[in-house]
């Protein structure tokens, strides 16, 4: 099996909180880049299936030149080779035309599975597997908690988390699949890994590489942010003391007052 796993670099969240610049686009010099949590996710499921079913790993990010750096440790786990577009021109770039350029991106790779985590730390959009599986013609497995492929039969069946459960849901291959934390925690790279991870290829890829992206010119995005401001100061909470009884009338009468109840 093939599996191709989108790795998005985001600002470290335990940096602190991110900020934005002027351009009211997230300043990502202001903390370190680590791998998107959520796509950590997908990257296990990955390496687990081909463990299972033998087969290869690949990362595919769309990032600033520098994120080689980040995409090292997610080689590191295991992942054989990366691929990372970055161009001057996609800086800013907004939701459309990220999944343009990762569905053609995407598009020039072999694979029968393409796994994304549910959504990013810096965005939390949570619809870039949908868009590169619509602009790839593919089916989307959504809300993974358990993916089970059958290589020899080119389909793959996938327990999907749901409001009231999981559906069990199945599609021929190739197929991208949205992957929830149900899948299992990612795995430390190992001291051999992180070593092995130094010389794997990341190739890289500029917008000209990608003539069906259809990157707009000059950054005319389909979405621009035209301003931005910080919330309300919390008000003071009130604290309920009074006797059980009492301060059970209480709290119903506040959610009733405003129509929580």
């Amino acid at each position: 099996m093939r599996i191709l796993v989108l790795t998005k670099p985001v600002p470290d969240p335990a940096a602190g909180a991110e900020r934005l610049g002027p351009d009211f686009r997230l300043d990502r010099a202001a903390s370190p880049s680590v791998v998107n949590g959520n796509d950590e996710y997908a990257l296990e499921a990955a390496l687990q299936l081909v463990e299972a079913h033998g087969g290869e790993v690949a990362i595919l990010s769309m990032a600033p030149a520098n994120a080689t750096d980040t995409m090292r440790k997610a080689l590191a786990m295991g992942a054989l080779r990366g691929v990372l577009v970055t161009d001057p021109s996609l800086a800013g770039a907004d939701l459309l035309t990220t999944i343009r350029v990762l569905a053609a991106a995407a598009a020039g790779e072999t694979f029968d599975l393409l796994l994304a985590g549910l959504d990013t730390s810096d965005g939390q959009a949570g619809a870039v597997a949908a868009g590169v599986a619509a602009r790839l013609g593919m089916p989307l497995l959504s809300n993974a908690a358990a993916i089970e492929p059958d290589p020899g039969a080119g389909r793959v069946r996938v327990r999907r988390l749901s409001a009231k459960g999981y559906d069990v849901v199945e599609s021929p291959m190739p197929a991208v699949i949205s992957c929830t934390q149900a899948l299992g925690a990612p795995r430390y790279p190992s001291l051999k890994g992180i070593m092995a991870a130094r010389s794997r290829e990341i190739a890289q890829r500029s917008a000209a590489d990608l003539p069906d992206a259809a990157v707009p010119a000059d950054g005319a995005w389909a979405t621009r942010v035209v301003e931005a401001e910080k919330p309300a100061a919390r008000a003071a909470g009130r604290v309920v003391k009074s006797p059980p009884d009492d301060a059970a009338r209480e709290i119903a009468d506040f959610l009733a007052g405003r129509r929580l109840i």
